[in-house]
């Protein structure tokens, strides 16, 4: 509470009075679960992710069918593609024709670059309303993208209305900010991830990792080993059809990514999790047998053959068919639970996998037992521990990271959407605990890990595996609403952080969450609008 209103009480000044109200200094401190009235925040304190710094004042804006989104004369392609979109994204809310114009000069919605504003950074940008409209500033055009999510939260959720005067100056804490999805387990279409990408962007979040490949199944076409996808992906969890997507379905779900300046980083699990490609190719099996498909939910039990040469021809055609396909500069290579592989021979593997993603050109990511073994120069970490994690685990970690090894924190018990809420949640799992949303949101990835320097701390993601979570409304339901909170620990200042204000904001999301059609969990500790 204390630090909110610190944070709150400097940066948020609202209306002409120059009055500064903190979140939560208006509405009470009861934070207990379901209790409280309902929140009735002011617009740039409904603001998710909280910005570093939003001030209200003045005349606002009135959004309605003159309203014109305007790029410049000079603009570049890219930013006259980010106008157009935000024109796409406010045009079905709203309404509004919305035409998007190469001019400065009149009212309406303005995106300009700045080259000169180096505090915005890479992302960041400034959000100014007056009465003659809404001017969108930043040096690259992915902070005028995040400026233009920015705007979508102070317009109503339906029809024309009033932006509130005020300026928002935002700049992102972590530089990755993830969400993981786990196609592999269950099969899911691009059409389904597409959405979820757009689901992502609105809360400033700017990378996907797909999970593409394990035991139950191989989601990727792969033209030099093509029973991977054709007959590995043809099974899933449960026994269903399973499924893969081709590359042209991939390249363009990358495209559609990038469009929204969300990054894709691929997933190959190895050396463990390999089922599917052990079904599908015999030469990949130490005794030449290929095992049958799998549609079960253990894990540990499958290793590529580390000995055969033929296995690093295999790792290097799919990492590099992955490679070509991917713009990103990160490739997972997973690395985790390789319970069936000897740790010496685990190091042998990781040592020339991670060779292999240096060839194609790729920054290595994998999951935090890389930490045991070699990590590559660079590699990047991904920690998936959580309370109970044994400490050399951790000491492991925070050793690589103080030899230069960059951290993603995805702690199971913090960050896995898969875990239930409580008892009565269907879909999920529950062995790292329960995690409501409460818990989901309330830790600082700065300090999270002992011995690691807020530094080191690439960013957060928020991971959803499948094993039991087979639909859209499974997939949704377990994601929000504590997606939100996870994208706000990614982009929002630390003093900003603070529970009893954050599910204020948080409540003040369900009509927009609801008019997207997007199902959500109901947490009694939120006091939904």
């Amino acid at each position: 509470m204390r630090v909110l209103r610190r944070a709150l009480g400097t940066l948020l000044v609202l209306g002409g009075l120059g009055a500064a109200v903190s979140c939560t200094a208006a509405h009470g401190d009861d934070a207990r679960p379901g209790a409280g009235r309902r929140a009735a925040l002011a617009p740039y304190e409904r603001l998710l992710p909280a910005p570093a710094s939003a001030r209200a004042g003045g005349a606002g804006y009135a959004f309605g069918p003159g309203t014109v989104i305007r790029t410049g004369p000079d603009a570049p392609r890219e930013v006259r593609q980010v106008g157009e979109l935000l024109a796409e994204q406010l045009r079905g809310p709203s309404g509004l024709p919305l035409p998007v114009a190469q001019g400065q000069e009149g009212d309406g919605i303005r995106l300009r670059l700045d080259d000169a504003a180096r505090e915005l950074g890479a992302e960041g940008y400034r959000l100014r309303t007056t009465a003659s409209g809404v001017t969108l500033t930043a040096r690259t055009p992915a902070g005028l993208f995040h400026a233009g999510q920015t705007l979508r939260q102070l317009l109503p959720v339906r029809g024309a209305g009033v932006v509130p005067g005020g300026e928002v100056t935002d700049t992102p804490r972590f530089a990755y900010r993830g969400a993981m999805v786990d196609v592999a387990r269950h099969h899911f279409p691009v059409e389904q991830v597409k959405r979820y990408v757009d689901q992502l962007a609105q809360y400033k979040i700017n990378t996907l990792h797909l999970h593409l490949t394990d035991d139950q199944g191989w989601r990727i076409a792969i033209d030099s080993w093509p029973r991977l996808a054709t007959y590995g992906g043809a099974s899933e969890v449960g026994g269903g059809p399973g499924g893969y997507w081709t590359k042209a379905a991939y390249r363009d779900l990358v495209a559609y990514a990038a469009q929204r300046y969300v990054d894709v980083v691929p997933e190959i699990d190895m050396p463990g999790h390999v089922n599917a490609a052990l079904a599908s190719y015999a030469e990949l099996n130490c005794d030449g047998r290929a095992p049958e498909r799998y549609t079960g939910t253990k894990v540990g039990f499958s290793s590529l053959c580390v000995g055969k040469e033929r296995t690093y021809e295999f790792v290097d055609d799919v990492l590099g068919e992955i490679a070509a396909l991917t713009p990103g500069r990160y490739l997972h290579i997973g690395g985790d639970e390789a319970h069936s592989t000897p740790a010496a021979d685990y190091a042998a593997f990781m040592d020339r996998a991670q060779a292999v993603v240096a060839k194609h050109g790729k920054t290595v990511v994998a999951w935090h037992q890389l930490a045991g073994a070699r990590p590559a120069r660079g590699a990047v970490l991904q920690y998936w521990g959580h309370d109970k994690t044994p400490a050399a685990d951790r000491s492991a970690v925070a050793a690589a990271a103080r030899a230069g090894h960059p951290l993603i924190l995805s702690p199971a018990d913090r960050a896995y959407l898969d875990m239930k809420y409580d008892k009565a949640t269907k879909p999920g799992l529950s062995w790292a605990g329960y995690v409501p949303v409460q818990r989901s949101y309330s830790w600082n990835p700065g300090s999270y890990l002992p011995d690691v320097p807020e530094s080191s701390v690439l960013g957060v993601e928020a991971a959803l595996w499948t094993e039991n979570i087979a639909t859209r409304s499974e997939w949704e339901l377990m994601a929000f609403p504590r997606l939100l909170g996870l994208a706000e620990l990614g982009w929002s200042p630390a003093a900003a952080l603070d529970w009893p204000a954050y599910r204020l904001r948080l409540a003040a999301q369900a009509p927009r969450l609801e008019a997207q059609g997007i199902t959500y969990h109901r947490a009694p500790e939120v006091p939904w609008e």
